[in-house]
């Protein structure tokens, strides 16, 4: 039987911070595995007998750091994939920044709505169930960049139609509302041309070279969770994707 770690009240460290380091270890020894619950506020309180804002610290700060995630109305969830569950050398968090420091970027949705998915989306998605739909326009600087698609499988995301899909990140809605977990962003980056309604958005002329981007989100069970693309309009901005090593 193990027994469970307590706080040390002797320490020059503080209480919450001990507690962040308690709770970090057993997501990443995976006595907490990805995707499970962790214990109420009141439950980690009476464990480690400290007050619940102590917890709520802790808690935060690991939110912060990806570790965790909150789901409204049902609890706090494991969001961290150990190597001795999946065998990665990085966590799932991403961030992105694709056009730099000090512009202005706008989300504008352009079309949303449950549909049937096209046989190219059935490939990405590996269903023929419906999906919901969303179609986006990002605005710099006052001027249309790019548009973006995205995929969901509504199986995997009940109720993501109650969305504000344009406050929140791509990979922030798929870690929320998908009952999976991502494991793996599989990027394609591609050459092409923008044609028909693309084209007159973005305010270029009929088959203008532009940028194809291609996401597909892998969940921990291996099989994909979401699909994104983003076409842009050629003008010049740049892509950055962050990926923190496991401590």
């Amino acid at each position: 039987m193990t027994t469970e770690q307590t706080i040390d009240r002797q320490s020059q460290q503080k209480l919450y911070v001990q507690i962040y380091s308690l709770i970090k270890d057993k997501i990443e020894t995976g006595d907490w595995p990805a995707g499970s619950q962790i214990p109420t506020e009141d439950d980690l309180c009476r464990t480690y007998e400290v007050s619940k804002a102590t917890i709520r610290i802790a808690i935060s700060e690991l939110v912060r750091g990806g570790y965790l995630i909150r789901k409204q109305g049902k609890g706090t969830f494991v969001t961290y994939y150990s190597r001795a569950n999946l065998g990665l050398d990085m966590k799932t968090r991403l961030t992105e920044n694709m056009f730099g420091e000090g512009v202005r970027v706008k989300k504008e949705i352009l079309v949303k709505g449950v549909k049937q998915p096209s046989d190219e989306i059935q490939e990405y998605l590996k269903t023929g169930d419906d999906i919901y739909y969303v179609l986006c326009k990002r605005i710099v600087d006052g001027e249309t960049a790019y548009l973006e698609e995205s995929f969901f499988p509504l199986v995997m995301f009940s109720g993501i139609e109650a969305e504000e899909i344009c406050q929140t990140s791509f990979y922030n809605l798929v870690q929320e509302k998908s009952d999976r977990r991502i494991s793996k962003v599989i990027q394609t980056i591609e050459v092409t041309e923008i044609h028909g309604d693309a084209a007159e958005i973005l305010k270029v002329k009929e088959g203008s070279p532009a940028l194809l981007i291609h996401r597909l989100i892998i969940g921990s069970h291996g099989g994909p969770i979401a699909y994104t693309r983003l076409i842009g309009s050629g003008r010049t901005y740049k892509i950055q994707t962050e990926f923190e090593r496991i401590r």
